[in-house]
């Protein structure tokens, strides 16, 4: 029987496809049995929701109730109190009875109340809110909803955590939300909360501003890229599972150019699995192969965040991807590069820090960040 591919990019990494990271697991689910307030914060990509999502795993096999809200997707408020009322009701709610039933039974008591659906496919319950003429009914009814997991985990004698994956998407919605959660939130000792975001200039505003509610309320649990030792060994394993190989030199090579990258590993080394026959190993030229792979699948990505760039940004991507730096605002670094004056200088890395295209290492050496850009840079760039 033919094996398929044992790694997967664009979507989430779980069971197997999960990459190491025990140590923040095992931390995270230990939060989660306490109901401490968490905040994680990785740049996209870096597969903190595989890591949240992992830990929940084990968190409800201890018997915590674990909720998970992925605020990308929902724009508007009506949206969120959908999603919420959809997490409350299939991962916390767990009272006996129809479905239908179970969910009248639970609702009945916001301020606008649900029409429910059945999805065709799977037969899950959707919620649908409409919005009426009196806006402030949707923020009573969202102020019910963060109040029914602290309600639910009371009723059940269990623990209860609520995940809200890309949290910084909340102030779209409303710039007063914050407050309204924190009020809420400050009452509900059986539920813990852990919240996910990628976006560091717009977290620190919500977490570490003391004027406002968020403030110091979560402990900080960073991730970062994946240690090169706990990578080879899991790439190793996963080519030795499916009758493949992978020599040092190879394993060298795909860490060199990823930088243990947990989306750029797992999106290399699949073009590699792909080009390696059965019973065969990887070479350090079939490395060379998947990466020439790998930046045409990133072609058009990379062409708009290039085209997309202001002309000093492009400057800056340039000198980065051919010389990763600590001293960015050196004069002989910036004439060897032909970089702006320093003011410009400092709006364009910063702009570029933002976009999560550059940024510092564990070293404070600014570099490339975005898995690929850089080889991507010097070869279409090239002079």
């Amino acid at each position: 029987m033919a094996h398929t591919n044992p790694f997967t990019f664009g979507a989430l990494a779980l069971d197997k496809s999960f990459t190491n990271r025990e140590p923040e697991i095992r931390e995270l689910v230990r939060d989660m049995e306490n109901g401490q307030d968490v905040l994680v914060y990785a740049p996209r990509r870096y597969g903190k929701s595989s890591l949240v999502l992992r830990a929940g795993q084990r968190a409800i096999r201890k018997g915590v109730l674990v909720g998970y809200c992925d605020l990308m997707r929902t724009p508007t408020k009506e949206r969120f109190a959908a999603a919420l009322a959809k997490t409350i009701y299939s991962d916390l709610e767990t009272a006996a009875g129809q479905a239908i039933e179970r969910a009248t039974r639970l609702f009945r008591g916001l301020r606008i109340v649900p029409t429910m659906e059945v999805d065709p496919i799977d037969g899950s319950l959707r919620f649908v809110f409409h919005a009426g003429r009196q806006r402030a009914a949707i923020d009573d009814t969202i102020e019910a909803l963060l109040m029914l997991p602290g309600q639910i985990a009371a009723e059940r004698k269990r623990r209860a955590v609520l995940v809200f994956d890309e949290f910084q998407e909340i102030l779209t919605l409303d710039r007063h939300f914050p407050n309204l959660m924190r009020s809420v939130f400050q009452e509900q000792p059986e539920v813990g909360h852990v919240y996910l975001g990628s976006k560091r200039h717009v977290l620190e505003r919500i977490f570490d501003d003391e004027n406002e509610p968020f403030w110091r309320s979560s402990k900080r649990l960073e991730i970062g890229t994946i240690e090169s030792g706990a990578f080879a060994r899991f790439l190793r394993k996963r080519f030795e599972e499916t009758e493949k190989g992978v020599d040092e030199e190879a394993l060298s090579r795909v860490l060199e150019a990823t930088g243990g990258h947990p989306y750029g590993t797992q999106e290399l080394a699949y073009f590699l699995w792909e080009l390696v026959p059965t019973g065969h190993f990887a070479r350090i030229g079939d490395v060379e192969a998947a990466l020439e792979q790998a930046l045409r699948s990133e072609h058009n990505h990379f062409a708009k965040l290039w085209d997309d760039a202001p002309h000093a940004q492009r400057l800056i991507m340039l000198a980065l991807a051919d010389e990763p730096t600590r001293s960015l605002y050196a004069a002989d670094y910036a004439e060897r590069h032909e970089l702006p004056a320093k003011p410009a200088l400092q709006r364009a890395i910063g702009a570029l820090v933002t976009k999560e295209i550059a940024g510092r290492d564990e070293g404070r050496v600014y570099r490339i960040v975005e898995p690929f850009f850089a080889d991507w840079l010097r070869t279409e760039q090239a002079i």
